[in-house]
């Protein structure tokens, strides 16, 4: 029998049936539906050329790779021990940093113009080394604080799941892509309206099904460790892509990339680990995190429009003198001049 080595059990009961109401059933639909919308509109907006050129000149899947795997698992270990978490709670945090890849990052670089072509291969990439990794990096940060075994616990078949639920409606969206142009807008508009529809229909079936238990977790430092998270990931992200001179999309990306965790995962490896007497409210911990995360990264795509609305009267002023000084420059030299769109070849 595992050793769960908790501070202390909670006086706490999940929802009558839960997870096993009709309720429950519809959320589950909608989100598979809402996935399976968004994929598909986001393969509208991808090439197979750009996909092949992240995986032949890997730099910016890796600098993604290595922040993902890299700076979330250690920044929810670093929050446990600044904040002085109970081992359970630690715990959580810890799982909830250990699993990335959540799709609301491909919608977040959309927003912010980032490369949905780099996001996607990302999102995909680090849900299927989530086979090897998540194992490894819970059972390295969770010594000290659960004496059981959380390798057993990974939802493999889940996993592989999501890796389908991502890469079919995204394939078939690239094909539309490149066979008939002519539909992706259309596609594009309606995929829009249906996913606003179904996160609304999310919001509200969340509500029923979880109600008044999610309060038990509006603790102040579960509210600043699910704060400073996904906030340390989007910073730290953006910084290591700048570190390594890629270029203004492909950062924005990786920061979306590292910040998003892939809440669902984290809920089911809690699930299927503690039961509710021992995980007690912290089992929606993943759902205080999500609204942080997509809080936060509504602010920033809010920022950075309001900076690229302001940016371009400076542009205009430069693209002016630039008109003026290159004003004999011949056709044939400016059709050369035209920058590179890989992640890779910016020196700036």
């Amino acid at each position: 029998m595992e050793a769960f080595n908790v501070s202390a059990p909670f006086n706490f009961s999940l929802p009558p049936n839960f997870g096993k109401r009709p309720t429950d059933l519809a959320l589950s639909i909608t989100l598979v539906l809402m996935l399976i919308i968004m994929m598909l509109s986001l393969g509208c907006n991808m090439e197979f050329s750009k996909i092949k050129a992240h995986f032949w000149k890997p730099k910016g899947v890796a600098i993604a790779l290595v922040a993902q795997y890299g700076i979330m698992p250690l920044t929810a270990f670093a929050l446990g021990k600044i904040f002085r978490l109970n081992n359970i709670e630690a715990l959580a945090i810890l799982i909830c940093g250990c699993s990335p890849g959540g799709n609301l990052s491909n919608l977040f670089t959309l927003a912010v113009k980032g490369d949905i072509n780099l996001s996607i291969v990302m999102t995909t990439c680090s849900t299927f080394f989530a086979l090897g990794m998540m194992p490894l990096l819970l059972y390295i940060y969770s010594r000290g604080i659960y004496d059981g075994n959380l390798r057993n616990k990974i939802p493999y078949g889940n996993i592989m799941i999501s890796l389908i639920l991502i890469l079919t409606p995204c394939v078939i969206g690239i094909f539309i892509n490149s066979k008939r142009p002519q539909y992706v807008r259309y596609i594009m508009k309606t995929g829009m309206i249906i996913t606003l529809l179904l996160s609304v229909v999310t919001i509200v079936l969340s509500v029923i099904n979880v109600g008044r238990s999610i309060m038990f977790i509006m603790t102040p430092h579960l509210w600043a460790t699910s704060s400073l998270m996904p906030f340390i990931g989007f910073l730290l992200g953006y910084l290591l892509s700048a570190l390594f001179r890629l270029n203004g999309p492909c950062s924005r990306t990786v920061s979306m990339e590292t910040g998003c965790q892939n809440v669902q995962l984290c809920s089911t490896i809690l699930n299927i680990t503690f039961p509710p007497e021992v995980v007690g409210p912290l089992f929606f911990f993943p759902l205080l995190y999500i609204i942080c995360q997509t809080v936060e990264a509504l602010l920033i795509i809010a920022l950075f429009r309001c900076y690229k609305k302001i940016k371009p009267s400076k542009d205009k002023t430069k693209m002016i003198y630039k008109a003026a000084t290159t004003e004999e420059t011949t056709p044939a030299a400016l059709g050369n001049s035209n920058p590179k769109e890989e992640c890779f070849s910016s020196t700036a």
